[in-house]
């Protein structure tokens, strides 16, 4: 499963949070979909991990938040930077 260019199943499992959210770039996200279509292990946790993921998000599309929340959120940034 290794080589040149080529992610180990702990180097994969270990991004593969970033795969989903796609907050790699663009030669770690060939790598990490390079691995799963070689390695039916990760495979499986990378589909255990995405339908956990969909599911959240479907869920907190049902939920209502405060209207002033994403100001709150701010401000406590804002101050926590100061």
């Amino acid at each position: 499963m290794t080589g040149p260019g080529r992610y180990t199943c702990q180097e994969a499992f270990a991004r593969i949070a970033d795969y989903l959210d796609r907050e790699l770039n663009a030669d770690e996200m060939r790598m990490v979909r390079e691995h799963l279509e070689t390695c039916a292990v990760c495979a499986r946790e990378f589909h255990y991990e995405s339908s956990v993921l969909q599911e959240i998000r479907k869920k907190l599309d049902h939920i209502d938040l405060p209207a002033d929340l994403l100001a709150k959120i701010a401000a406590s940034l804002e101050k926590e930077r100061s």
